[in-house]
């Protein structure tokens, strides 16, 4: 076993040993020291995967075709791809578009660029021409990978970079055909792909953000931050070699590696899929027990679903049940506590960053709160004057940079003036504003942009919309302020309503005043939307649209608006 590897492995087992004792972890894990050469498919992933025939990955298709690859297949197929790929010039340092869905590919063609200490860009198939002209611009890419019924994204995208089409479609003149690359022998695929001698510090992953208010930031992570970084992930979602860990979230995206990839495979765990075209709640409950899924993570608006369909037939093998994307509403902790008998648990990291903040295995979980630090990430929270809050309080969510904390991104390329201000004050700034218990529990309170006053009151979004997703009639819902001339601003909720219900004046009458009998009197909702939610290619909610809307009603009341004083008895 080889240094680098010896050092990530004890480190790995040490908070699997700590993985429900928070507070022995805390203290006393260190980052491993791995070397200034680490590669995480050659240090990490071969040394247990070489000749290991348990199960890597599982696909399972809608239509019930499931596909099961070995950890010794996986390593086989990345050398293959990892050698085509070398042959056409793609080596240390290129960076190369991944635009794959949830297919064996997807895996393949990420340890394979690995190896050659290649950088990855992995882009949602959700992107248009436009978008890609933008990343394969500012990500200087060499190559793109791609489906072929995709490539007619990239006939508008200008560029001397070379394109491989993956499955069955025909080629596309002018593409490279993917599939040849398993025509290399296994044996001359190792000799060819050698350890490339990467700089731990080289970068390895350029992640585009699914930015609310501007175009996507780049975001560069090295062969460090990622894969070794991702152990405080592993910790919060509790894995244990031989798991079966099944996350919801779409490639392309910086939680999908978080889950799907890095995470699990650190602790050496199979990785589960299950492949749909439209999201059928009860269909995923039945892969979850049939497959013996052991950990589980997913939006709160997924786990939202899953209460609606059934958990009467109980959650199978399943030992941990995570929540991310997005803040947790209590309530939903509760009914599955309730049904299932097991306790969601929430976490915070964004893509700039792994996991930073959790609910870890076997600890007391406060509802409404995402947790406490987690080892080895230096959390601080800074006051509007910049001073560090101690104790209890309230402040923006940082992390201390003067810790050289490994799990947080080198910086924003190609953007000097967002990456001072994201590193400013000797700390790195979430722009996400959070309070802090007398315990160490943090409690999410709203983007700085999306805190607002209301009555001389401070209004948080979340606060208010954990109360009205209680409603069975609401999806979804959003809280921006609408100007208001007595007031300043009230809170104003839009509304995704679930099937079955009216966007009428009954339904806006009686969610209005289940908030009013949920709320506070000063954080009262004064006015409701039923309005499709306007969201990111990623799924956030983008809230500036709806302030912007919002100000150009100023002064006069849309059509569709509802008003507490409308009907509501004062």
């Amino acid at each position: 076993m080889s240094a680098p590897t010896a050092a990530l492995r004890a480190a790995r087992d040490h908070l699997q040993f700590t993985r429900t004792s928070y507070e022995e972890a805390l203290a006393t894990f260190a980052w491993p020291e791995v070397g200034a050469t680490f590669n995480f498919a050659h240090d990490w992933f071969d040394s247990f995967a070489r000749g290991n025939d348990r199960p890597a990955l599982v696909i399972v298709e809608e239509d019930g075709a499931r596909g099961c690859h070995s950890f010794d297949e996986m390593v086989t197929r990345s050398e293959q791809v990892a050698a085509h790929l070398a042959a056409h010039g793609i080596g240390r340092g290129d960076s190369v578009v991944v635009m794959l869905g949830n297919q064996v590919e997807l895996w393949e063609s990420m340890l394979a660029l690995i190896r050659l200490g290649a950088v990855l860009m992995p882009t949602t198939t959700a992107v248009g021409t436009a978008e890609l002209i933008d990343r394969l611009e500012r990500g200087s890419a060499k190559a793109v990978i791609c489906n072929a019924t995709d490539a007619p994204k990239l006939d508008g995208v200008p560029g001397g970079y070379l394109r491989f089409a993956v499955g069955n479609a025909a080629t596309p003149q002018g593409w490279l055909d993917y599939v040849a690359a398993y025509d290399i022998s296994p044996t001359a695929a190792r000799i060819a792909t050698p350890h490339p001698a990467n700089a731990s510090s080289d970068r390895l992953l350029l992640y585009f953000t699914s930015g609310t208010t501007s175009r996507p930031k780049l975001v560069e992570h090295t062969h460090l931050s990622y894969p070794v970084g991702h152990l405080s992930t592993m910790y919060w979602l509790g894995l244990r070699p031989g798991d079966v860990h099944l996350n919801i979230s779409s490639p392309g995206w910086a939680k999908h590696a978080w889950s799907n990839f890095f995470a699990p495979w650190l602790a050496e765990a199979t990785v589960f899929v299950y492949n749909y075209t439209r999201f059928d709640a009860r269909a995923l409950l039945e892969q979850i027990r049939t497959e013996s899924v052991t950990t589980f993570c997913a939006p709160p608006t997924v786990w939202r679903m899953l209460i609606n369909a059934d958990l009467g037939a109980g959650p199978g093998a399943l030992r941990e049940a995570i929540a991310a994307g997005e803040p947790l509403n209590p309530e939903v902790i509760n009914q599955v506590q309730q049904r299932w008998g097991l306790t969601i648990r929430d976490g915070f990291g964004q893509t700039e960053m792994t996991a930073g903040i959790a609910n870890t295995p076997g600890q007391p979980v406060k509802p409404g709160s995402m947790g406490r630090p987690l080892p080895g990430v230096p959390v601080v929270l800074i006051d509007p004057d910049g001073a560090t809050v101690h104790g209890p309080g309230e402040g923006e969510i940082c992390i201390d940079l003067q810790a050289a904390p490994l799990s947080l991104m080198t910086g924003y390329q190609g953007d000097p003036d967002r990456n001072a201000a994201a590193m400013a004050d000797g700390v790195y700034h979430t722009g996400d504003v959070a309070a802090r218990d007398d315990a160490g529990y943090i409690t999410y309170i709203g983007r700085t942009d999306d805190v607002f006053k209301a009555s001389d009151y401070k209004v948080s979004p979340f606060e208010l919309e954990s109360v009205l997703i209680e409603h069975p009639a609401v999806a979804e819902a959003a809280v921006v302020p609408a100007p208001d001339p007595v007031r300043l601003a009230v809170p104003k909720a839009y509304i995704a309503l679930v099937d079955g219900y009216e966007p009428d004046p009954d339904t806006a009458r009686a969610i209005l005043l289940y908030a009013r009998e949920h709320l506070a009197p000063y954080l009262r909702v004064r006015r409701l939307e039923f309005f499709e939610l306007p969201k990111t290619i990623s799924g956030k909610i983008r809230r500036v649209e709806l302030r912007r809307r919002e100000d150009e009603f100023e002064g006069h009341r849309p059509a569709g608006e509802f008003r507490d004083d409308d009907f509501l008895e004062r």
